[in-house]
Parts: C-alpha cells; structure tokens; sequence
C-alpha cells in the first residue's frame, strides 16, 4: 500500500522557455478561470494523452492567410468599430 501512494505522490517537472508577455496574459486568463499554470498544462497533456495528438488542429495558414495575420500582428489595415452590427455592416458590404 506505501509504495503505490508513494507512486502517485510523485510528480516531473515541466519547464519551457517563452516570451514573458505570452506568460503574463496567459496566467491572467488563466486566472480569471479558476486555473494556474501547473493545472493547465496537466489539462493540456491529459488531452492530447485522450486525442493521441495535439487536441486542436495545426496547419500551416495559405499565403493569403499568411499575409493577413502579418498586417494585422504589425498593426496595419485594421479597422475598429463600435459595435457588433456596424462591424457586421462592414463585412457584407
């Protein structure tokens, strides 16, 4: 019986290297979830045990794609509006 608490008593450490303002804004949203950073990263690999693989879909985005997220990360060809039907305006239009 000792041996087998003992067992799942322990635990590995996990370390990763990452911007510092990634880790500040993910442990805030983090927070407002109820989680810390320890309990999301067990969620995380508990699901990717359950999926066999990471548990969301990775690809590679197309040029065009490609193009848009790098505007949009430099800042350029944003638009702002002010509510949700003025945004959804725009877009038929």
């Amino acid at each position: 019986m000792m041996s087998k608490l003992k067992t799942s008593l322990q635990s590995a450490v996990v370390q990763a290297r990452m911007e510092p303002e990634l880790k500040q804004e993910a442990e805030a949203i983090l927070k407002e979830l109820g989680l810390n950073t320890s309990e999301a990263i067990k969620i995380f690999f508990r699901q990717i045990r359950l999926h066999q693989g990471i548990p969301f879909e990775l690809k590679v985005p197309n040029p065009k794609m490609a193009k848009v997220l790098d505007e949009s990360q430099a800042g350029n060809n944003l638009v702002a509006h002010d509510n949700v039907e003025d945004m959804f305006a725009f877009l038929d239009d």
